[in-house]
């Protein structure tokens, strides 16, 4: 029975054994051709490549978006920058050319030296950017010294560059690395290293100026230096950005303000748009995209001037007198007063077991409405704000735009504060007192209002009552210079007047700048008319200033701060509503009206050809040469008619 089985295996084994030889000796005659042809055929370019090379994806950063005034100026460009980066698995092993980054490019290696080995080992074919914007000598060193550098390479990139500075630090913002926070957040394939807006127009807008990123296949050698360009994906340049702001007004408002700490917010009273945004001290937003130093960074964060807040629109002050326009604008609507109804101001208003004194201590006497806007009387507006209550106030003050953001897009707005009984009760604890309200009605107490709210709100009050957002972008354009999205104007809302009492609040204005005992007669000009409101904030209670001001060493911090809000809309030319905050300036009418009425005139001599230069308002403030009463003759206000709802004549 063995042999049986033992003969039938032999017999199937050898009638096998043909097709198992003929199957072995093609698998072998198939590995043979693939030999040859990995080693004759194709076998130079596979050991130049598995040897000295390989393909490595790099990406290509896209050109930012340029960012232009309204004519067309460029306020943020793009210039090259070349940065220096290095590819751990090429410098074999990265430790090795430690001295040689400290030799040749200065790299602090406390710092650099754990970060590379990390890289090296979590991710060596990641390049690392050690080093961004070097200046041309530090180039040619790294290019003389290639290949002692191995892994070392150099990219062209470009990079942000603000060639105006400082004046619009607080209006563009500036671009930084992106954290890596925010790249957990984006989901917008930005790596580390990637460039976004920080604050400003730059954050604002970062989605149309990014652009879209592109990349290139490159073969490299084993120095990490590439040897030759595979495939190229080209990078999508950002869309360009126009701005409503003007360039030359911009500047002249910084140039007013020069050495104050302060603000001014320029807007077109009849769409809302932003011809000036500006806030002193600056900074120069270059200095963030090219590193600074340590002494540098410490002296912008530890300036107590803080030269980073944009008190244009973050700056919440006591708007003072500036406020009267609300308080009037509620007496004459809720009947409280007329335009007839006259109040004695002997200087001062007993109320309780206080005297409320008026600024005028002489007192002003019998006061109408007009007159009461026109002197800034305080007494007046002490009794039309008890007769309201603080609660109708705040209605008003709402309406008009103040105690809430204006939704102008820039980060940081602040809200600043309508105070009512209730905010108290929540925030205190304690019920309101009617002597508070007094307070409120000429801009003081817990008020608090920004730049930006007051230029609104004096817009609106020019344009008949018209609200409007404060738009600061006119329109995106592709880089073909075709226009991807064109902003519009939006409305907020109205102000509660009607147009009798608007015209009353508005007479008040024009006397304010335009009668000799109006507030703000230095501010006048003999050719524009120019409707306007002083105000001065309390920094301390009036009773306790005259005690910190005898603090010679600390005399200007307990200054008030000063305010004016004006507008100027002469038919044919393009209207402008100013508001001008300068902290611990002392009196509105003397230090801020100036810049105003300066940066109106600026603003009119652009817009208008026939414009003649006027005589500087400092001497006009100095009363170096006044206009006499005799020489000069106003044109009433009466005259200021408005035109079809929206301009007014000379």
């Amino acid at each position: 029975m063995g042999t049986v089985i033992r003969t039938d295996w032999t017999d199937h084994s050898r009638r096998r054994i043909p097709g198992v030889l003929v199957f072995i000796l093609a698998g072998l005659c198939v590995l043979f051709v693939r030999l040859y042809q990995l080693q004759v055929l194709d076998g130079l370019e596979y050991a130049r490549l598995s040897e000295n090379n390989c393909v490595r994806i790099q990406r290509v950063v896209p050109a930012r978006g340029l960012i232009l005034d309204r004519t067309g100026q460029v306020l943020a460009d793009n210039r090259p920058s070349f940065d220096v980066s290095i590819t751990p698995s090429d410098a074999k092993p990265v430790k090795n050319i430690f001295p040689l980054l400290r030799e040749y490019l200065d790299l602090d290696l406390k710092i650099w030296g754990p970060r590379l080995l990390k890289a090296e080992k979590e991710a060596p074919f990641t390049p690392v950017v050690i080093k961004t914007d070097i200046d041309r000598d530090r180039l040619a060193i790294v290019s003389a010294h290639s290949l002692e550098l191995a892994g070392i390479s150099v990219q062209t990139r470009s990079q942000r560059s603000f060639p105006l500075g400082a004046s619009f630090a607080h209006l563009l913002g500036y671009v930084g690395e992106i954290t890596e926070k925010e790249l957990e957040k984006s989901g917008t394939g930005k790596i580390a290293g990637d460039m976004v807006g920080r604050t400003g127009v730059e954050r604002m807008f970062e989605d149309q100026l990014a652009g879209g990123k592109g990349g290139r296949q490159v073969e490299v050698d084993a120095r990490g230096r590439v040897v030759s360009v595979m495939r190229t994906v080209p990078a999508a340049p950002g869309n360009n950005l126009r701005l409503t702001v003007d360039a030359g007004l911009q500047a002249k408002a910084v140039e007013l303000l020069g050495e104050e700490t302060g603000a001014v917010v320029a807007l077109d009273p009849f769409s809302g748009r932003v011809l000036a945004l500006a806030s002193t001290p600056s900074f120069d937003p270059n200095l963030f995209i090219t590193g600074m130093t340590a002494r540098q960074w410490a002296g912008l964060v530890n300036d107590e001037r803080r030269p980073m807040h944009n008190r244009a629109i973050s700056g919440a002050y006591p708007p003072g007198s500036t406020y009267k326009v609300i308080t009037l604008m509620a007496g004459l609507e809720e009947g409280v007063v007329n335009q007839e109804t006259l109040l004695y101001c002997p200087g001062f208003y007993s109320f309780g077991n206080r005297d409320f004194w008026c600024w005028k201590r002489g007192g002003h006497g019998p006061v109408k409405a007009v007159q009461a806007l026109a002197e800034s009387c305080d007494v007046y507006c002490y009794r039309v704000g008890e007769q309201l209550g603080v609660d109708r106030l705040a209605y008003y003050a709402r309406s008009g735009g103040l105690g809430a953001v204006t939704g102008i897009g820039l980060d940081g707005e602040a809200r600043g504060l309508v105070p009512t009984m209730e905010w108290k009760k929540k925030h205190t604890g304690r019920p309101w007192t009617k002597g508070e309200t007094l307070s409120v009605a000429i801009g003081q107490g817990y008020n608090l209002a920004t730049p930006l709210q007051m230029a609104s709100l004096m817009a609106a009050v020019a344009n008949g009552g018209v609200l409007y957002r404060p738009q600061v972008a006119e329109r995106v354009e592709r880089p073909d210079h075709s226009v991807a999205h064109r902003f519009v104007p939006e409305v907020l809302g109205r102000l509660p007047a009607s147009p009798k009492n608007l015209a009353i609040i508005k007479q008040g204005l024009w006397e304010v700048v335009n009668t000799r005992n109006g507030t703000a007669w230095a501010a006048r000009s003999e050719k524009y008319g120019i409707y306007g409101k002083t105000g001065t904030a309390q920094v301390v209670g009036r009773k306790d200033r005259e005690n910190f001001l005898n603090q010679t060493s600390s005399h200007r911090r307990f200054q008030d701060h000063a305010w004016f809000t004006a507008f100027c809309t002469p038919k044919g030319l393009p209207g402008i509503a100013v508001a001008v905050i300068v902290e611990h300036g002392g009196h509105g009418a003397s230090t801020a009206a100036p810049v105003a009425r300066d940066l109106i005139l600026e603003y009119m001599r652009m817009s208008d050809p026939s414009a003649d230069d006027e005589k500087a308002p400092s001497e006009a403030a100095a009363g170096v040469t006044p206009t006499t009463a005799s020489t000069y003759t106003p044109t009433t206000a009466a005259a200021f008619t408005p035109v079809e709802g929206r301009r007014e004549s000379p």
